[in-house]
């Protein structure tokens, strides 16, 4: 079945490389994106008759300021604001052509960069969020002061007034944002979890209704009757460690194989997919087997939102 691309000009995609780790403590994350082009991916998505444009993964190690003291409790503040900055920038140049943006990572605190660019382009989109965490603490609430666990309140407007990130926006509304995955929340995220009405499917409510019906509620949530562009943003910890063993932050009890994929077919069927983010694939931490299972995991996933289908 040929899907229709309701928010985009043309089947291209841009893929934006962005090998960082500064929002998180472990080295090997920013890895992520290389061993996921080496793989293959970007002659997947050609074989998918996508038209790619690629231009190398960005040096950004340049952007390290010499001095980077904490920010309250946030840690590499003026690092990370400047990249993600530079990935806004990147990712709504691409909408801007009509492409879509897809964004490897890398850490998740990338999302401030990617988020904020796709809602630059279409300030109506929605976002789903697939991932063991929240990712909603705020610079108050968070007990590590690493931002990869605090994009969504930035992007919410409910992380006040940080200096450094002033160039971020509030551009989401908390009914244009729906999690699928959830299993590991900090109890400052569950307060503002339910005092902002925010829907989030647990792994619970998987177990519950089952994938389909779950990625159904979510889908209707932020894009009704597949109306407004979605942004997908996909971090490889939702997986269940047995199926992504290669990643940062590992919780069992996570999506299976078939479960993440379907999410992802879901996402690709509606038509509306604008811009994707794969997140947290970090090469570093197991063995060249683990390493393996994980990377070609995320490039299915990729390949499943962009239209590969099982028969």
């Amino acid at each position: 079945m040929s899907v229709q691309h309701k928010f985009l000009k043309q089947k291209s995609v841009g893929v934006i490389g962005v090998p960082f780790s500064g929002g998180q403590p472990r080295d090997g994350v920013d890895q992520g994106p290389l061993k996921i082009i080496e793989f293959g991916l970007l002659n997947q998505l050609q074989e998918l008759e996508w038209s790619v444009k690629f231009d190398g993964h960005r040096d950004y190690t340049v952007m390290q300021p010499t001095s980077d003291p904490p920010v309250g409790k946030l840690l590499n503040a003026r690092y990370v604001s400047a990249v993600t900055e530079s990935v806004a920038s990147s990712v709504s140049a691409h909408l801007k052509e009509g492409s879509l943006a897809l964004t490897l990572g890398g850490d998740h605190s990338i999302a401030l960069g990617t988020v904020s660019g796709t809602m630059s382009v279409h300030p109506d989109a929605g976002l789903i969020w697939v991932d063991a965490h929240a990712d909603i603490n705020t610079p108050e609430t968070t007990e590590s002061g690493n931002i990869h666990g605090c994009p969504v309140s930035f992007l919410l407007g409910i992380a006040g007034q940080i200096k450094e990130f002033s160039w971020i926006k509030p551009c989401l509304s908390p009914d244009r944002l729906v999690y699928i995955g959830l299993r590991d929340i900090d109890a400052g995220e569950k307060k503002i979890l339910r005092e902002h009405g925010i829907k989030a499917f647990s792994m619970h409510e998987v177990d519950k209704y089952g994938i389909a019906k779950v990625v159904e509620m979510a889908i209707e949530h932020v894009s009704p009757n597949c109306s407004r562009p979605i942004h997908l943003s996909f971090d490889v910890d939702a997986l269940d460690p047995s199926v992504a063993p290669s990643t940062g932050t590992p919780v069992r009890g996570g999506l299976t194989f078939r479960e993440g994929h379907y999410i992802c077919e879901a996402v690709h069927e509606t038509g509306c997919l604008v811009s994707m983010d794969l997140m947290e694939v970090n090469p570093s931490l197991e063995d060249d087997l683990a390493v393996y299972q994980t990377v070609t995991i995320g490039c299915s996933l990729v390949r499943c939102a962009m239209g590969e289908t099982l028969l």
